[in-house]
């Protein structure tokens, strides 16, 4: 599903325009990833869980040319789907 098709459906389900379904996911996406940053969780009990989680340093070989790469620490959002959603797409 595209962000196309999800406003549409929005729209639809909400019986609103696909503008204001449109600023309404945008202001959802602005908030999750502003809980992220600030707070560095997110939880919508049912449907999933979003964390912040620290990765470390490390080295990995270009498999290509076999070359050694350093792989700087850099934040990772980590993804716990919640039991609604699991059992939705059973």
């Amino acid at each position: 599903m595209t962000k196309t098709e999800l406003v549409e459906f929005m729209a639809s389900k909400a019986e609103m325009s696909k503008a204001a379904a449109a600023r309404a996911l945008d202001a959802f996406v602005e908030g999750v990833t502003k809980g992220l940053v600030k707070e560095g969780k997110v939880s919508l009990v049912g449907f999933m869980t979003l964390e912040k989680k620290k990765r470390a340093a490390r080295t990995a070989r270009n498999p290509q040319t076999g070359a050694t790469v350093k792989i700087p620490a850099r934040n990772a959002v980590s993804v716990k789907v919640g039991s609604k959603l699991k059992e939705a797409v059973r």
